[in-house]
C-alpha cells in the first residue's frame, strides 16, 4: 500500500510539472528549487555544487528523475539553515546537471551549467523540499558605439583585476576576450568577481544587457581602486620593513668601526647606565639576574624596535622601587603616644594597638607589620588617624582609594604584553613612597566590586597574609616584592560585604562613633581652631559656648562622626567673617540661643521621651551607620474575619520575621494575660515602625514589637520612661544584640533613663561613659515574660 499511494503522488506531480502555461506569452513550469548559501551562478557558466542540506538533496533527487534541470536561488541571508520562501530571492538560475557525485556522508557533488534566467511566479509547497513555477526571462538586446564601449572598459578593467593578484586562472581572461555577445561576457565576468551576494544578485536580475553592463563597469571600477590603494599600502609596508633592516645593518657596522676606533656611543652609554643603576638599587639576587637579562635584550635590538620602549619603561620601574631603602622608626613610646593624643581625641582601643606595636618592634629587632582594619562610619576619623599613625611611628604614608575597583589588574597589574601595561596599585604606592616600610592605607575596602575583569578582593588576599607578602607577585614586575615590612591598614564602613577569607587575615578595630560629649571636645580641640584658621578669624573674633557646641550636635548633625559638624561650625565661621570683614562685627560669642540665627531651624530630631503612657506603643533601640537612635513601634487592631499580620516602615526580611515571632510568642502567652486566645483570628494586627523612608532590618526590636502587641491586646499602657532592645524567639527567650554602647546613649539623648537589654549583653556595658551609667537604669533579662512585667503598668 506504501508504494502505491507513492506511485499515484508520483503521477499527480508528474502532471503537474507537465503543465504548461502561457505567461506574458512565455512557458512557466514548475521547478524543484534548491536554495544557495554566499554565492550567485550566471547563464552559460559550468560550476561545481556541494549540495548538503536533506531538503536539498531531494530537490536534487526529483531533478534527476526528470529532465535533469533545477532552479538555483541565493538565500538573503547566509545564516539560515532552512530557509523558507521569504528568505529566498524572486530571481534565479534554471540549470543543467551535468555530473553527480555522491560522497559517504551523504552529500552530494555535482556538476552543473547555468541555461537561463527565471523568475519565480508561485510557490507551489515546501515540504518535502520547496518546488515552485518559474518563467524564463527575456533578455533585452542592445547595440551600438556605447555598448562597444561599455565592452572594452569591462574587459581592460577586469584585465587589471587578474593582474593585479585576485585568484582568476589565466584562460578565464583568454575567454572573456574572445566573447562576442555582450550578454554572455557580463555574466561571465560577473560570476569572477569577488563581490557581495548582493551586487551579483543585482547582475543577475538585471534583464537589459545595456543596464547590466553599466552596473558591471561600476563595480569593476571599485574593485580597480580598492586593489590600487590594497597595492600602495603593501608598498609603503615593503619599503618601511626595508628601511628598518637598513638602518639595523648601518647600524652594526657604525658599532664595529666605534670599537676598532675606541669610541663609545649613545646607545653603548645607555646600556651602561642601566647596569649601573642595577648594581647601586640593592635589588636581590633573582630580580638583578633577571634585570640584567632585560638589558642585554635591549642591546640586541634596533635602536628604534617598538619593544625597546616596553623595555626601557620596564627597567625604569624596576630601578626606582624601594628594593633596600626603608625609614629609620621611632621607637619612643612616650612620643608617639604624645602625637596621637595631639591629633585625634578618643579612640582609645586604636592608639593602644598602635603602642603595643611599638613596644614589640622595640623589644624584638624584626616582626611582621600588622594588617589592620578599622571598622566605624563615615567621619569617625579613621583615615586621618593613618596619617598620624605614620607620623608617631616616622614612616612615610600612602593611601589608595578601593572604592569602585572592580578589576584585578588594579591591584596586581598589567602583563607587559598589554599597551601601555603598568604596576598594580601597591607596587605604585611603594614607589611613591619611596621606602619599603611605609604605612599603607587601603581606603574604603568594602567597596569593591567584582565583574568579568576579575575579583580585586581576592587579588589583596596574597598582600594582606603576613605568611605570604613577603613574596608579592605583580604581573607586570613578574619578581617577588617584599611587603612584610609595611604596615597595612585597610578602612570600611560595615564588615559584612568583606569575603570572609580577606576578613580573616585582618586584625578588626571598630570605630563605635562618638558621644556628645567627645563631640564637644573635638570640636573645642580640633574643629573650632581649623575652621577658624581657615575662615581668616582668630580666637578674639569668635568663640562658641558648650550649649552652642551641644545644640549643633543633636540638632542640626545626625552622624556618629563629627563631617558635618565641622561643616556646621565652618558655615557660622564663614557668617562672622564676613561680618568682620565688612567691619560690622569684632567679637562674636555664640551661645545656645545664637545658633538658630545663624544655621537656620533645627534639620533633626532625636526621638524624644513620650509625654505620657500609652497603650499599644513602645520605644525601641536601633543602631545605624550614624550611630544609635530610638525607634517608635506602633500596632494597630482592627475587625477582621481573616486574622492578618500587616507590617509597614520598610522593614526588612529579617524584621518582619521578628514580627511574627513576636506575634506567636504572645498567641501562646494569652491565657497568660488574661486575653482571648482566638483574638488573632477575630482582628487584623498592624505593626507600623514610623519614619517609612528609612530602610529597617535586623532582630534587635523583637522584644519591642512584642511589648506593643501585647499592650495592644490587653489595654495595658507602656511606660514612657523605658526603651528596649532585644531578639526574640518563639518561647520568649531574649537573645544578645549588637551596638549596645551606642543604643544606650541613643536613649540617654532622648531622655529615657532606663533601658531594658538582654542578660548576655551585659559584658557590653563596660564599654559605655562612666558619666552616662550612673545616670541610667539597666535592666537586664532572660525572658520576654520579665520584659511584660517590667514595660506594661497594671490596669488601663
Amino acid at each position: 500500500m506504501p508504494r502505491k499511494k507513492a506511485t499515484i503522488e508520483n503521477m499527480l506531480d508528474a502532471a503537474m510539472i507537465e503543465e504548461s502555461k502561457q505567461i506574458n506569452g512565455f512557458r512557466s513550469r514548475v521547478r524543484p528549487i534548491l536554495p544557495v548559501r554566499d554565492q550567485v551562478y550566471f547563464p552559460g557558466m559550468l560550476f561545481p555544487l556541494l549540495v548538503g542540506r536533506e531538503k536539498s538533496v531531494r530537490s536534487l533527487d526529483e531533478a534527476i528523475g526528470r529532465d535533469r534541470k533545477m532552479v538555483l536561488v541565493a538565500q538573503r541571508e547566509i545564516g539560515t539553515e532552512d530557509p523558507e520562501p521569504d528568505d529566498l530571492y524572486d530571481i534565479g538560475l534554471l540549470v543543467e546537471i551535468v555530473q553527480v557525485l555522491r560522497v559517504p556522508d551523504g552529500a552530494v557533488r555535482l556538476m552543473l551549467e547555468g541555461v537561463d534566467r527565471v523568475k519565480i511566479t508561485k510557490y507551489v509547497h515546501t515540504e518535502p523540499y520547496i518546488r515552485a513555477r518559474v518563467k524564463p526571462l527575456k533578455e533585452e538586446e542592445a547595440s551600438g558605439i556605447e555598448i562597444e564601449a561599455l565592452r572594452r572598459s569591462i574587459v581592460s578593467q577586469f584585465e587589471l583585476i587578474v593582474q593585479n593578484g585576485r585568484q582568476i586562472p589565466p584562460e578565464v581572461m583568454i575567454t572573456v576576450v574572445s566573447l562576442n555577445e555582450e550578454a554572455r561576457l557580463t555574466d561571465t565576468v560577473a560570476h569572477h568577481l569577488a563581490v557581495s551576494v548582493a551586487a551579483k544578485q543585482d547582475i543577475l536580475e538585471t534583464v537589459s544587457v545595456r543596464n547590466r553592463m553599466e552596473k558591471l563597469n561600476l563595480l569593476l571600477a571599485r574593485e580597480v581602486e580598492i586593489l590600487e590603494i590594497h597595492r600602495d599600502i603593501r608598498s609603503r609596508v615593503e619599503k618601511e620593513m626595508g628601511e628598518t633592516q637598513k638602518e639595523f645593518i648601518l647600524r652594526e657596522q657604525m658599532k664595529a668601526i666605534q670599537q676598532e676606533l675606541g669610541e663609545r656611543d649613545e646607545r653603548m652609554s645607555e646600556i651602561e647606565e642601566y647596569k649601573a643603576k642595577i648594581e647601586e638599587a640593592g635589588m636581590p639576587a633573582e630580580v638583578t639576574e633577571r634585570a640584567l637579562k632585560e638589558v642585554d635584550r635591549l642591546e640586541k635590538m634596533p635602536y628604534a624596535a617598538p619593544d625597546g620602549v616596553v623595555v626601557r619603561t620596564y627597567l625604569d620601574w624596576l630601578i626606582s622601587l624601594p628594593w633596600s631603602k626603608s625609614s629609620v622608626e621611632s621607637l619612643e613610646i612616650e612620643s608617639a603616644a604624645k602625637i596621637l593624643d595631639e591629633d585625634h581625641y578618643g579612640l582609645l582601643k586604636v592608639k593602644e594597638r598602635i603602642l603595643e606595636f611599638l613596644a614589640v618592634r622595640k623589644l624584638a629587632n624584626k616582626m611582621r607589620g600588622p594588617i589592620l582594619c578599622f571598622v566605624g562610619p563615615p567621619g569617625v576619623g579613621k583615615t586621618s588617624i593613618g596619617k598620624s599613625i605614620a607620623r608617631a611611628l616616622g614612616r612615610k604614608f600612602v593611601r589608595i582609594s578601593l572604592g569602585g575597583i572592580r578589576d584585578e589588574a588594579e591591584i596586581r597589574g598589567h602583563r607587559r604584553t598589554y599597551v601601555g601595561a603598568l604596576p598594580g596599585r601597591i607596587v605604585q604606592g611603594i614607589k611613591q613612597a619611596g621606602i619599603r616600610n611605609p604605612v599603607f592605607m587601603l581606603d574604603e575596602i568594602d567597596k569593591i566590586g567584582a565583574d568579568f575583569r576579575g575579583d580585586p578582593s581576592a587579588a589583596l588576599l596574597e598582600a594582606l597574609d603576613p605568611e605570604q607578602n613577603n613574596m608579592f607577585s605583580d604581573h607586570y614586575l613578574e619578581v617577588p616584592f617584599d611587603l612584610s615590612d609595611v604596615m597595612f591598614i585597610t578602612t570600611a564602613n560595615v564588615l559584612d560585604p568583606i569575603p570572609p577569607a580577606l576578613k580573616d587575615r585582618m586584625e578588626v578595630i571598630p570605630f563605635p562613633g562618638y558621644i556628645d560629649q567627645e563631640k564637644l571636645q573635638i570640636a573645642r580641640q580640633f574643629l573650632l581652631p581649623k575652621q577658624l584658621k581657615e575662615n581668616g578669624l582668630k580666637p578674639k573674633n569668635l568663640s562658641f559656648t558648650d550649649g552652642a557646641i551641644r545644640k549643633i550636635v543633636r540638632e542640626y548633625t545626625r552622624e556618629a562622626g563629627v563631617r558635618n559638624l565641622e561643616r556646621e561650625i565652618g558655615a557660622i565661621c564663614r557668617k562672622v567673617a564676613k561680618r568682620v570683614a565688612e567691619g560690622k562685627l569684632r567679637q562674636a560669642a555664640v551661645d545656645e540661643d545664637d545658633v538658630k540665627t545663624y544655621l537656620g531651624i533645627r534639620k533633626y530630631h532625636y526621638g524624644m521621651a513620650g509625654e505620657e503612657d500609652e497603650i499599644a506603643a513602645a520605644t525601641g533601640l536601633a543602631y545605624t551607620e550614624f550611630g544609635g537612635d530610638t525607634i517608635q513601634v506602633e500596632v494597630g487592631l482592627m475587625k477582621s474575619t481573616e486574622g492578618r499580620l500587616l507590617l509597614t516602615g520598610q522593614l526588612g526580611d529579617v524584621m518582619k520575621e521578628s514580627a511574627q515571632a513576636a506575634l506567636t510568642y504572645i498567641r501562646t502567652k494569652a491565657r497568660d494575660l488574661d486575653i482571648d486566645e482566638e483574638f488573632s483570628h477575630r482582628m487584623d494586627i498592624h505593626i507600623h515602625v514610623p519614619a517609612g523612608g528609612v530602610p529597617k532590618d535586623g532582630p534587635s526590636a523583637g522584644i519591642t514589637m512584642a511589648t506593643a502587641i501585647a499592650s495592644a491586646v490587653t489595654k495595658r499602657r507602656v511606660r514612657k520612661d523605658i526603651a528596649m532592645t532585644g531578639e526574640i524567639t518563639l518561647r520568649g527567650r531574649v537573645l544578645p544584640i549588637g551596638g549596645v554602647k551606642e543604643k544606650v546613649l541613643a536613649a540617654h539623648r532622648a531622655g529615657i533613663r532606663t533601658v531594658v537589654l538582654p542578660k548576655e549583653n551585659e559584658k557590653d556595658l563596660e564599654e559605655i561613659p562612666d558619666d552616662v551609667r550612673a545616670e541610667m537604669t539597666i535592666k537586664l533579662v532572660e525572658h520576654t515574660d520579665e520584659v511584660l512585667s517590667i514595660a506594661l503598668l497594671d490596669g488601663k
